[in-house]
């Protein structure tokens, strides 16, 4: 019986923990980022731009990088431990897989960092095309968002 009441006790403990961890702003510090534009890089032909996003001044930014395709404009935002592209195009802007040949991260660690079901509801974030700075404003603040709970930390 000791043991059901010590293992009862550990699970409560343990889920409100949890609640508090997320209720104490670790979302929170992630609302404030800082977006700086990455120059005197030589490029290649399809990249026509790249900004580092930081959420914190202690750990390294996610890099985006701005391509045009034939479908539009994609922004690749990327780190050691996942990768995404937002697409611009004549449908609107929002998020989507990054294509296999741009990068390097393993396709089952991208899933584990990334919530699928968010990267669903973010297919589509506006329905008009937008400029640099409004896109890169929304992958700064949309971005936390497709992070997994457990991963947070790749971006603080």
């Amino acid at each position: 019986m000791k043991k059901v009441n010590y293992l009862a006790l550990l699970l409560v403990v343990f889920f409100l923990s949890a609640s508090l961890a997320n209720a104490t702003g670790v979302r929170n510090a992630l609302n404030s980022y800082e977006i700086v534009p990455v120059s005197d890089l030589h490029m290649g032909k399809q990249v026509k731009a790249i900004w580092t996003i930081s959420y914190s001044q202690n750990e390294v930014p996610v890099t985006v990088v701005k391509r045009h395709t034939l479908e539009g404009t994609e922004y690749v935002v990327q780190s050691e431990y996942f990768a995404v592209s937002y697409q611009c195009n004549a449908d609107g802007f929002g998020a989507k897989e990054t294509r296999k040949a741009w990068t390097d991260v393993p396709k089952r660690i991208n899933r584990a960092v990334l919530n699928q079901d968010e990267l669903k509801n973010q297919r589509i974030l506006t329905l008009n095309e937008v400029n640099d700075e409004t896109a890169l404003g929304l992958i700064a603040s949309y971005l936390p968002d497709l992070i997994n709970d457990g991963y947070t930390h790749v971006l603080n």
